[in-house]
Formats: C-alpha cells, structure tokens, sequence
C-alpha cells in the first residue's frame, strides 16, 4: 500500500504521482472511475470496475432465474391461478 499526498488545482484537477501510475499500469488515456461514499473518493481502472460488474451481474441473474423460475413453476401460488383464468 502507498500513502501520498496531492495538491487540487484551481480547475479541481489531481496528478497521480508516477510511482503508483507505474505500479498500477495506469497509461495516458486509460479511464478511470471515481466512486465517492460519504467523505472518500475511491479511484478504480475502468476495466477492473467493469470486468467485477459483469461478475456480479452473473450471480443477480442466475439468482432471478432460479427465484422467478420457483414462482412460475409453482402452481399453487394465487397470482398464478388468476394470471391464468385470464387467458
């Protein structure tokens, strides 16, 4: 972990110090992405923040897929029955 210190400029612009740009692989023109929670700001390489959105996504679908299946499959269940005397 690196501890360091930069200075806001007037236009609200930082530097990232070369030493962590280099140990982070950050490049010139690569994206970053700044997520703030109450008083910090966390700084994350876009494809690092994309590639674990796309994981968790996985989960939360699989996990409606099965939950969803569960209420459609289930005959029983009162919304079910009136859904299909609608038809």
């Amino acid at each position: 972990m690196t501890l360091t210190t930069v200075t806001v400029s007037n236009k609200g612009q930082i530097a990232i110090p070369v030493s962590i740009r280099e140990e982070m692989g950050i490049e010139e023109g690569d994206t970053l992405v700044l997520f703030q929670a109450d008083d910090r700001i966390l700084i994350e390489k876009e494809k690092y923040v994309e590639k674990a959105m796309k994981d968790d996504m996985k989960d939360i679908l699989k996990l409606n897929e099965a939950s969803l299946k569960k209420i459609w499959d289930n005959k029983e269940d009162e919304i079910w029955n009136r859904y299909l005397k609608k038809k």
